[in-house]
């Protein structure tokens, strides 16, 4: 990947610098009328040139620069694009298409590979083996009340709700929904806290507007619990399906609309019973758009 990037830059800025010094040689070597404004031309070389820029610091590190990649590779399926309408209505010879092909088509493959590893790579949040011992996360893990996950559940047992983006209908939704059980779970003994991806202080906000705010929650927009627990992101699937569509339909129609987006948008969300600082049951979500059963998440073996 890095020398598919390198090799990039080093092309745009050596195409750029032609365009720019020379503008008007490609159209002597098709037989073109000489442009009337060839700073035009030039301001394209210019373009060009610039994209190197950006694709030999993209090459540093191919994953972690995956969006310069993606406008790279949206500029080389949309410049075709344009070049054969052109072509087929006849307002450019088919000789100038050769731009296309070199500055464009040859690229196709390589970053849509680079782009597919930095999806999967993205949404590979390491093995069981890789992650930090659960127990040390939630003792870490410091609620705005400043006692950590762990020691509240040291005080009864404790659901720790971890939330999608504060923007997402669905989190809005599991908060409506958590507002409206709670009562019920704290009488049979259990409390609620939450994880979220966001700053502290918006979300304590949005948790003030559900009727939430006394409620300890984790600030992790690092996304160290999620990943820890074994919470990961999800694919195309799961946060864009049809179902997902569907239940998000429902969401907005119920009232809970999407608002700004704050924190990993891919991130799925989970459902964790804690009891004297250990997990004794979990819910992992398969899409976005699964609603959990709260109550019956946070039933102890003692409350059945």
């Amino acid at each position: 990947m890095r020398h598919v990037l390198w090799g990039a830059g080093i092309y745009n800025v050596l195409w750029g610098a032609w365009a720019v010094l020379f503008p008007g040689a490609i159209f002597d070597w098709l037989g073109m009328p000489q442009p009337n404004y060839p700073q035009f031309w030039q301001c394209i070389g210019m373009i060009v040139g610039v994209y190197g820029l950006g694709y030999a610091i993209a090459a540093f590190d191919p994953v972690r620069h995956w969006p310069i990649v993606l406008v790279g590779f949206l500029g080389k399926v949309f410049g075709p694009l344009g070049m054969v309408q052109a072509l087929w209505t006849g307002q450019l010879p088919w000789g100038f298409a050769l731009n296309c092909v070199t500055n464009d088509v040859i690229w196709w493959v390589p970053f849509g590979l680079i782009l597919r590893h930095a999806w999967v790579q993205h949404g590979e949040d390491g093995g069981a083996a890789g992650r930090p011992e659960e127990g040390a996360l939630l003792a870490e893990a410091m609620t705005t009340r400043g006692e950590s996950l762990a020691a509240l559940s040291q005080q009864g047992p404790l659901l720790v709700v971890f939330l999608r983006h504060a923007g997402c209908s669905f989190c809005r939704e599991a908060l409506g929904d958590l507002a409206a059980c709670r009562e019920e779970m704290e009488r049979g003994g259990t409390k609620l806290a939450l994880v979220h991806l966001g700053d502290a202080a918006s979300f304590a906000a949005l948790l003030a507007s559900y009727g939430l705010g006394d409620v300890p929650a984790v600030s992790d927009p690092e996304r160290r619990l999620y990943r820890g627990l074994g919470l990961r992101r999800g694919k195309l699937g799961q946060l864009l399906g049809g179902e997902v569509w569907r239940r998000g339909m429902k969401a907005f129609l119920a009232g809970y609309r999407p608002g700004l987006w704050e924190g990993d948008g891919r991130q799925l969300p989970g459902v964790f019973l804690i009891k004297d600082g250990r997990v004794v049951r979990r819910f992992v979500h398969r899409s976005a758009a699964e609603r959990p059963d709260y109550v019956a998440l946070a039933q102890t073996e003692a409350g059945r």
